[in-house]
This record gives structure tokens, sequence and C-alpha cells, in this order.
């Protein structure tokens, strides 16, 4: 028994050492500054320091050898943390401003609010707005989920209706510079900071629908008015604080989903936590099973009623863009 004991230790401790000399690569790799043969020369140092301390474990030194890279990967850690996400950037133009908000009562008024104008992914008219929202207006809450690559993974936006007829998307980005493109394995390391937009929905949806012709897919969901509320007013705090203290994105820990599903908590709308938070693509299951969609029809069915994209293009992004994409979508009751 002891002797299995020490083999499973072994084996935890190689593979150990392998994260951690994988990890510690990349990050020298993509974050240290400098030239690129510096960058290049630190991660295969770290490297080489990580492969001669796990061959080490098979020999009479693999405690010393065990030890210096301990205190190497200590020394990595403390530069790691001392990165702190920038305030400041060419900011791409989409997310070039941090909305902000105040509530008084019932009454938001939120600061740059998105509303572009879309002709092709480059070509494009700049509009931030202030608008004024009554939260006591709130009607319902649906979701957004948009595939641009893969089944596996999509983009969440979360939208609130007002009684009045207006609708407000909120949607959690990745706050990229100028030139700078999207790498999930780039954004682990510290790459590009967050940002939350609210936008009207023929801007933040219809760019994904009608100008990148990405699939998306709304889900109407069945959530009362008081949580649909808290949670508004949870995007509300979350983004003044993003205005004051930039946090990193990270494609696993703070990301387009995870960030909502803390937002949900705060505001009281509890949900046990589901691998599917992380591999988000597969969302609408979660929402099917827990009975916040509609369950009359099969899930299948459901999904298909959601695309958007033929009503959204035949459409376009004007006004009446918000009421035309819901006909034909099953409200949950």
């Amino acid at each position: 028994m002891i002797k299995i004991l020490k083999i499973v230790f072994k084996i935890s401790l190689l593979i150990t050492l392998l994260i951690m000399t994988v990890w510690g690569s990349m990050a020298l790799w993509y974050r240290l500054p400098g030239y690129d043969q510096l960058r290049t020369g630190a991660a295969a140092v770290f490297a080489l320091t990580g492969l001669v301390t796990i061959l080490a474990q098979f020999s009479s030194k693999s405690t010393q050898a065990l030890a210096g890279f301990g205190v190497a990967f200590c020394v990595l850690l403390f530069w790691w943390q001392s990165i702190d996400p920038p305030k400041n950037g060419g900011w791409a133009p989409d997310v070039a401003r941090q909305v902000t908000g105040e509530i008084s009562g019932d009454i938001v008024t939120l600061t740059n609010v998105r509303e572009f104008e879309w002709r092709s992914p480059e070509d494009f008219t700049e509009n931030w707005t202030t608008r004024e929202f009554d939260l006591s207006k709130i009607d319902t809450l649906d979701v957004f989920m948009s595939y641009w690559d893969s089944p596996n993974i999509a983009h969440i936006i979360v939208s609130f209706g007002f009684s009045d007829g207006q609708y407000l998307s909120w949607s959690v980005e990745v706050r990229r510079k100028i030139d700078s493109g999207f790498s999930p394995i780039a954004d682990f390391f510290k790459e590009h900071t967050l940002a939350t937009v609210a936008s009207v929905e023929q801007d933040v949806v219809g760019l994904r629908s009608n100008i990148r012709k990405e699939d998306v897919q709304l889900y109407r969901m069945n959530i009362p008015a008081s949580p649909a509320r808290a949670l508004f007013e949870q995007y509300v705090s979350y983004s003044n604080h993003l205005s004051a203290n930039a946090q990193w994105y990270n494609s696993v820990t703070t990301n387009c989903t995870t960030v909502i599903y803390q937002l949900l908590d705060a505001a009281g709308i509890k949900n046990k936590f589901d691998w599917r938070i992380l591999i988000n693509g597969f969302l609408p299951e979660y929402f099917y099973e827990r009975g916040i969609v509609q369950t009359a029809l099969p899930l299948a069915e459901l999904r298909e009623l959601g695309r958007i994209a033929p009503r959204a293009n035949d459409t376009g992004l004007v006004q009446g863009f918000s009421t035309a994409i819901r006909i034909g979508v099953p409200t949950p009751h």
C-alpha cells in the first residue's frame, strides 16, 4: 500500500512540475517585455530548468533540483503578480469607452451607451450616447448565444426588455487594442483587459448576425422582473468598478460567461456551478434542463426557432430590429 502511495505521489508530482513548467514558459514568452529574442530565451531557460527538475526526480538529486525550481517559480509568480492591467491604451473603437451608470430610485442614467451604425467590420459610424431607463419597467430578460467558429464556444449577450418597448443589451468584451486580434491562448496570459458594453440590439447583436455572419441564437428566459432588475443593477455596479479598476480578461476564469455567473450570484439568482459555464456552447442544454426556457418543444426545435439571422438580415440594422428578431421565438410561458 505504501509503495502504491509513493508511486501515485511521484506521478502527481511529475504532472504538477510539467504543468508549472509549461505555464511558466508561456507566461514569460507572452508577457516578458523586450525583444522577441529575450522573451524566447527566457522561456527556453525556464522550460529547460523545469525539464531538468523533472528528470532529476529519477535521481539522487531530486530534492535539490525541486528546491531550486521552487525558488525560480516563486520569483516568476512574484513578477507575474506585479503586472497590473492598464487603465488607458489605444483601444479598438468599439471598446474604446467603458459604460458607467448612476441609479436614483427607479431611474438609471447610463453614460457611453454604444449605438454604432455598422456597414462592415471595418466601416462604421461611432455613436456613444447617454440614456435613461426606468428599472420598474423591466419586463423581459433574453440571452443571445453567438457562435462564430466552434459549436462548443459562444459569445453571450444578456438583453433586458422594457415595457415601453426599449431593449438594452449587455456584453462582456475583450478590450483589445487597435489592430489587435482575438487569441484565447494569449488572453490566458494577461494579453487584454475587460470591458462591459451596454448597447442597443441593432448594434451589439446585429454586428454579429448581420455583419460578421455568426450563428446568433435567441433564448427567452423565465426570469421574473425583480431578479432581472437586480441583475441589471449588478451590471451597472460592475461597470462602474471596471471604470475605476481595470481587470484582466482571462479565457477561462474571467470571460463573457464567468462574469455573468458572478453577477447572477450577486443579484441573488443562484445557479449551481456547471461545466457548461466554462464550455459555454452547451449552455442552451443547461437552460433547458433548468426549465428557464420554453421546454414544451424539443431543444433542437427551440434552437432552430431562435436562430435570428434570416429575420435580422431581412429587417436590417434599423429601429425595428429588436421586434423583428423575436417573431416566432417561443417565450418560456
